[in-house]
């Protein structure tokens, strides 16, 4: 479970990026993919930035939310190991050195 909930938190951390890096600070988002460019264009200026501004939201809800997943199982974790220092306890003492006379 642990390791399916890493694997989300880490897609979605690289598509944030991604995704907030695609977006420019003058409104004028994903130019080069057609943004603005006539009427008929699939993606309009203003279309793209409310597209990118939700996808940016829902990518940081899972985010948070697999952030928040990822801390309380592994906590449950923590509470059943072992100290360092309660397991060198148990470890073999070292071995006495001989004794001349013998």
């Amino acid at each position: 479970m642990g390791n399916v909930l890493l694997v989300i938190h880490l897609i979605t951390a690289i598509f944030l990026v991604a995704v907030i890096l695609l977006q420019r600070s003058e409104g004028g988002a994903l130019d080069g993919l057609g943004g603005g460019s006539g009427a008929g264009s699939f993606l309009t200026a203003r279309g793209t930035g409310n597209f990118l501004t939700r996808l940016t939201a829902i990518l940081a809800t899972v985010f948070i939310i697999t952030s928040i997943s990822l801390s309380i199982y592994h906590r449950g974790f923590e509470r059943k190991s072992a100290s360092i220092i309660e397991v060198s306890d148990t470890a073999p003492s070292e071995p006495q050195a001989p004794v001349a006379g013998e």
